[in-house]
Order: structure tokens, then sequence, then C-alpha cells
């Protein structure tokens, strides 16, 4: 069976937050989604789980934090190029998303951009050459 990877995030607004991670790249699976969470794919491995705080307290019995205010954990996700870190951070932004809270980091070999979702979690939009990883 092939290994899985789900990050699961608290959301204050659903539909909000589907929009944007809909806009980051990810299709909603609706065998895994109801009106307090949604399961955004992004590929068969890789998925986010948004869940409603009344879900995500049945997870945990620790205190809810605020990515807002806190930096928690920066999550990155891959794109096929250069051109493709601006395109999808420009829809990110107009699904209510915000571009670059901190700043693009671009070293030729890689390039990556910021964007930050409804509820402050920022994640990395990032390209690097495979060429450069090769060695």
């Amino acid at each position: 069976m092939p290994k899985m990877i789900f990050v699961n995030l608290p959301v204050r607004d659903l539909p909000a937050s589907a929009a944007f991670y809909v806009a980051l790249g990810g299709t909603v699976n609706p065998q895994f989604s109801d009106d307090q969470a949604n399961a955004v794919m992004f590929s068969d491995a890789i998925g986010v789980m948004l869940m409603t705080h009344d879900r995500y307290r049945q997870f945990t019995q620790r205190p809810i934090g605020d990515a807002r205010r806190e930096s928690q954990a920066l999550i990155a996700l891959s794109v096929e190029s250069r051109d493709a870190v601006d395109a999808t951070v420009a829809k990110v932004v107009a699904a209510g998303g915000r571009a670059d809270p901190n700043p693009a980091q671009d070293h030729g070999f890689m390039y990556n951009r910021n964007v930050e979702d409804p509820d402050g979690y920022v994640w990395e939009v990032m390209w690097m050459d495979p060429a450069a990883v090769a060695g």
C-alpha cells in the first residue's frame, strides 16, 4: 500500500478555505468531505484535510492555535516551473489568499514564494531545477 500524507488543518470558514486550496492546485474529494470537513487532494498520496474547529477538536485536547500570529509550520508544495510558481500565487490571491507573507527566495536553481490561506497558514509554492538536484 502506498504511503500517504494528510495535513490536517482547523479552519474558521470551510468554503473559503476549500476555495483557497483548490486554487493552490488541489481537488476536493467528495468521498471524504461533508459540512464539517473537506479532503483536498494534491496527488494520490498528498492531501489536506480541512476541518471546522468543532471537528478538529474531536482529534485533540490541545487548544487550537492562531496561525495568523504564530508560525507553526512551513509546508512546501512543488510546481513544474518558475512561471507556475507565480501563476499559482496569482490564482491563490484571486481565491482569497495573501501573497508573500514572507519574502520570495530566488537561488537560481530554486525559486519559491509564500501564500497565506484565510486562517493564516503559510504555504511555500516552490520550483527546483531537476538538473541541479541530480548533481
